[in-house]
């Protein structure tokens, strides 16, 4: 059974940094591209970053490069997402996801204020 587990949000304030994880389990993780989405209030999810199964190539949404970067460990079954230079538009629920699964987790809330 799949289940992706992601922890690490939080309140942060502008300008600060958060790292988020995800736990795989219930498949074979190193040999799945998995992905960092994320939903704003009122807004669509949205994809944020993608890393192939080796790790080897990433992608990011135009307007996030250079802030965040998308890396991981398979010996862990787990993906992370650095967040830098937060902003306020970054407040969402992230989700990581296994791109050619449609399986959600519970995700994990980043909210940025002061």
């Amino acid at each position: 059974q799949v289940q992706l587990v992601e922890f690490g949000g939080g309140l942060v304030q502008p300008g600060g940094s958060l790292r988020l994880s995800c736990v795989a389990s219930g498949f074979i993780f190193r040999i799945n591209d998995m992905g960092w989405y994320r939903q704003a209030p009122g807004k669509e999810r949205e994809l944020v970053a993608r890393i192939s199964g080796d790790g080897t190539t990433t992608n990011y949404a135009d307007s996030l490069k250079g802030r965040f970067t998308i890396s991981r460990d398979n010996a862990k079954n787990t993906v992370y997402l650095q967040m830098n230079s937060l902003k306020p538009e970054d407040t969402a629920v992230y989700y990581c996801k296994r791109l050619n699964l449609n399986y959600w987790g519970k995700g994990t809330l980043v909210t940025v204020s002061s």
